[in-house]
């Protein structure tokens, strides 16, 4: 009897033992599928979220600026043949004479022309030989009106009998564009996210932070078209400064 008293208690031990083991196994199952519920849900959100700061829009921004010159030069490059170097020397001589005759009369002072270089050749033709004396000066000035009306009046020195080579062009020049380009910069991003505003309007979104950005390369051109150098041709002192960036920007 009282073994089978023992061997009840023991078997009603055991149950219980087992029924609270398979609750704390279904306990620990839940709990296991509520994380991965959880991490599910928080992974799933990540990748949202990772996707949403993917999204993104390039465009380019435009900065222009007319500005004018303030420096010119002139190479003025002349020259005389002859049959002998004796008889060529005396005429580039006397073209010099005349060219700085021609800068004092604008009011240049005598130092803003300077010669920078002369050359002496000779060749045979059916055997007569021929020198050649060409020579260089060049004009220098800030003074760009009156380096206006030396151009405007270049062909006098043609009249005076100057023979004015390929390459005797005015050159003007816009030195201080370092002075400008901060300014010049800012207003193309600025132009740059007028566009991404747009685009972003247009889709459904908003603009966020700039992603990356790419400053392009400034052009200085002639304001009014294109110019060339050379003879008779000069450059112009009015020229346009442009320079195009491209920003990436986030959308919201």
């Amino acid at each position: 009897m009282g073994d089978d008293v023992g061997e009840i208690h023991e078997a009603s031990w055991l149950g219980k033992l087992t029924a609270n083991q398979g609750k704390a196994w279904l306990a620990g199952t839940a709990l296991l599928a509520t994380g991965l519920v959880a991490g599910g849900y928080l992974m799933g959100d990540g990748l949202v979220r990772m996707k949403q700061s993917d999204r993104a829009v390039t465009v380019r921004g435009l900065a222009e600026r007319d500005v004018t010159a303030d420096l010119a030069t002139w190479t003025i490059a002349y020259s005389a043949k002859a049959g002998d170097l004796q008889s060529a020397q005396p005429k580039v001589d006397g073209d010099t004479k005349a060219i700085r005759s021609f800068f004092n009369g604008l009011g240049f002072d005598a130092d803003a022309l300077q010669p920078t270089g002369a050359n002496v050749s000779q060749y045979n033709e059916n055997g007569i030989p021929t020198y050649t004396v060409k020579q260089r000066l060049s004009l220098r000035t800030t003074d760009i009106k009156r380096a206006e009306a030396a151009v405007k009046r270049q062909f006098d020195l043609v009249k005076s009998g100057v023979e004015l080579e390929e390459g005797s062009g005015m050159s003007y020049t816009f030195t201080k564009l370092n002075a400008i380009k901060p300014e010049m910069i800012a207003q193309a991003t600025k132009d740059a996210r007028k566009s991404a505003e747009q685009f972003a309007k247009d889709s459904g979104t908003g603009v966020g932070s700039i992603k990356s950005a790419t400053q392009g390369y400034f052009e200085v051109t002639a304001r009014d078209g294109d110019s060339a150098g050379g003879w008779g041709v000069s450059d112009s002192p009015y020229k346009k400064v442009r320079v195009v960036t491209t920003v990436e920007y986030y959308l919201d």
